[in-house]
């Protein structure tokens, strides 16, 4: 049977009595200290926040273990390039940044956190929901600028609201069940789900076409995929409901961001909230300017319990994937 990177690199090292040798570990997007501390109890640690692709090609070949976010492209040269590296580790969900399948070639592990951002990410949402609801970040900005819009700013309530969920995963089904609370009917849509999967989450399973005509607010929760790239498009924002408020916490790309436009400056959609953008950051660009999207700069795990939750869990399974020990989030 062939032997993977890692239980090549640890045969090695029992024959060249190297056993007690310190892996070596790069990050560089940044992890929080106490990821930080539990990775460097147990191995060489080099924290090169904001590197460049091409010095990261440089160096890489010197490291056991990777850890990056979203910045970062682990690409197929790059992990060509690095001969000795043995395990990828990405805190958070979406591994969209990585080739999977180069990693897969080279007998690389892969592994992420994909249960510590999920109450920061669904809290998000909660709020996105409630900000276009009452239109929230108007009502500030106007009072800053020494207006007092009371008559202008009529808002919606969301209970009674259907809330369609499009993903229904840890996170979806945590959305889910926060907005079951807030009194909003919830269906769900999930092309790797079951019907009892998706009603043991917290939705009524319903089809997309359903899930867009029934929605009169629908939150993003797939990966990036090539199925799932511009799934909002033209030809889907026609089907939806009008006056629907959309929300995306998950990637930028799986909403077609100029029929989004067109469709917020024609009315069909009422509002919109953004955490994530085609190109990051996107700039002052139409749509993130327009009056009736709410902008925020991918912050759906920025909360002090989530980062460390995310840094421990990432320290923990790259130390595991050296040592050869049992994973319990190997995406590969």
């Amino acid at each position: 049977m062939q032997l993977s990177r890692v239980e090549r690199a640890q045969e090695s090292a029992v024959k060249s009595g190297s056993v007690d040798t310190l892996y070596k570990i790069l990050i560089t997007d940044g992890l929080e200290q106490s990821g930080l501390s539990a990775l460097s109890a147990a191995a060489h640690v080099d924290d090169r926040s904001g590197i460049s692709p091409t010095d990261l090609l440089q160096i890489l070949p010197e490291y056991d273990a990777l850890i990056v976010r979203s910045r970062t492209r682990v690409t197929a040269g790059l992990l060509q390039a690095a001969p000795r590296l043995k395990v990828v580790g990405r805190p958070g969900v979406g591994v969209d940044n990585i080739d999977l399948q180069a990693a897969q070639a080279h007998g690389l592990i892969v592994v992420n956190t994909p249960v510590a951002t999920t109450q920061a990410v669904a809290e998000l949402v909660i709020g996105l929901i409630f900000s276009l609801a009452r239109a929230i970040p108007q009502a500030d900005s106007s009072m800053k600028n020494g207006k007092w819009l009371k008559k202008e700013l009529i808002g919606a309530e969301i209970g009674g609201k259907t809330l369609g969920v499009l993903g229904m995963g840890q996170i979806g089904a945590s959305v889910a069940e926060k907005a079951a609370g807030l009194g909003m009917t919830i269906i769900g849509y999930d092309a790797f789900l079951s019907d009892d999967q998706i009603a043991r989450r917290g939705a009524r399973p319903v089809d997309l076409d359903e899930l867009y005509a029934s929605s009169d607010y629908i939150t993003i929760h797939t990966p990036l995929t090539d199925q799932t790239r511009g799934l909002i498009d033209g030809e889907a924002i026609s089907k939806l409901k009008p006056g629907v408020r959309l929300v995306c916490t998950a990637r930028g790309g799986i909403i077609a961001e100029e029929a989004l436009l067109a469709a917020l400056d024609g009315g069909r959609i009422a509002g919109a909230a953004l955490d994530v953008y085609e190109n990051e950051p996107p700039g002052a660009t139409p749509l993130v300017c327009h009056p009736n999207l709410i902008a925020t700069p991918h912050i759906g795990a920025q909360t002090v319990e989530a980062q460390r939750r995310a840094a421990v869990d990432v320290a923990e399974e790259v130390l595991a994937a050296l040592e050869g020990r049992p994973l319990r989030w190997r995406v590969i």
